[in-house]
């Protein structure tokens, strides 16, 4: 699979080009649930749009340690405020991660996994990569027909010292 994203760390995007309400979402390492939470008064949905065992793309198989040819569990959702799509989010979780006391990821159905990794005392983040992307994109799967340019962050997480990696990208709706 290609890869779908050009990736930057967040300091080759230049802070100061990025509009401050972007920067602010874009560059905030608590939790985008609880914060989408607050921004819509508690008028928050997490809608699933996929789960399934697959190969994540070359680029987030290398930060995750994957061996060539290893699927992982690829989770595909949309962060809805007042039933509008604001942020679109795909976590990429290892076979190794889903095991043990961690299994219990593989059922979130349409719960919110960030509400529950900042629960995690042993949680780390890494530095957050950004893109911009133009909609509508293949990799994002949403039905949004006026073209626009979107703000896109993933970060590689460790729960209890197991990696998983999620990308979120701030749609149109998004009140940024």
């Amino acid at each position: 699979m290609p890869e779908p994203f050009a990736w930057k760390p967040c300091h080759a995007l230049e802070r100061n080009r990025l509009p401050g309400a972007v920067r602010q979402w874009l560059l905030d390492r608590g939790s985008l649930t609880e914060r989408l939470k607050q921004a819509s008064d508690g008028d928050f949905a997490v809608q699933l749009l996929a789960q399934r065992w697959q190969r994540p793309t070359h680029d987030e198989a290398a930060l995750l340690g994957l061996r060539p040819r290893e699927q992982a569990l690829v989770r595909e959702v949309l962060l809805l405020c007042h039933g509008q799509p604001w942020v679109y989010a795909r976590s990429v979780l290892p076979h190794a991660t889903l095991s043990g006391p961690l299994r219990f990821l593989r059922r979130l159905q349409n719960q919110a996994l960030g509400g529950l990794l900042f629960r995690d005392p042993s949680l780390q983040r890494s530095h957050f990569m950004l893109t911009t992307v133009q909609l509508p994109h293949a990799a994002i799967p949403l039905a949004i027909n006026t073209p626009c340019t979107v703000y896109g962050r993933r970060s590689l997480f460790r729960l209890q010292d197991q990696p998983l990696l999620v990308a979120e990208f701030f749609l149109p709706a998004c009140r940024l």
